[in-house]
């Protein structure tokens, strides 16, 4: 301990993370002291006993859930990162500032430039149904097939000579422009 930069308190118990605090201001006053709790409840208590910084699980938790289901539903991944990095910065101190930089360029241009998923279904009539994806010529270059869901079963990676159905969702990853012609192909032709 007398050769550390910074100590981290990885798992979620109060009492023992207050005591690490107690002992570590004795010891090196002074030496930042990251603790990881269960939720927000005590965050108070342990920075009054000297912890540079408090890691709530929930908070944590809860942000990669919000995350994977933003990229699911087709939000652009850069936008995902902007809305985590800003809901940090709010919470902790340490990360205030810290990612400032040229990808912080905003707007839907900077959007459109990010691979991002898209799904498409195969309704009744689409060019799509009874064709394989070799055949409708997915995946391409610019365009890749992630998943198909038939009947709430998802096949990830499908084999290009799967054929497609009626009500079958393809999943596509690529940019927006790159989605577009891709979803005109499965339903126009």
């Amino acid at each position: 301990m007398m050769r550390a930069s910074a100590l981290v308190v990885s798992y979620a118990d109060t009492a023992s993370a207050l005591k690490i605090l107690h002992l570590t201001n004795e010891l090196r006053p002074g030496m930042p002291v990251i603790v990881r709790t269960r939720d927000e409840s005590d965050i108070d208590r342990l920075k009054a006993a000297g912890a540079a910084e408090v890691v709530p699980e929930i908070l944590e938790g809860s942000l990669m859930l919000a995350s994977h289901a933003l990229m699911l539903v087709g939000v652009p991944f850069n936008r995902v990162l902007r809305r985590i990095r800003d809901t940090r910065e709010r919470r902790y101190d340490l990360f205030r500032g810290f990612f400032r930089g040229v990808t912080d360029e905003t707007g839907e241009e900077r959007d459109r430039e990010q691979p991002r998923l898209h799904s498409v279904t195969v309704v009744s009539g689409a060019a799509a149904a009874a064709r394989t994806l070799r055949e409708l010529g997915l995946p391409s270059d610019r365009v890749e097939v992630t998943a198909v869901r038939r009947r709430n079963v998802r096949s990830l990676d499908p084999d290009p000579d799967m054929q497609l159905a009626e009500g079958d969702v393809v999943v596509l990853r690529g940019l927006e422009k790159d989605l577009m012609a891709a979803e005109m192909k499965l339903l126009q032709g």
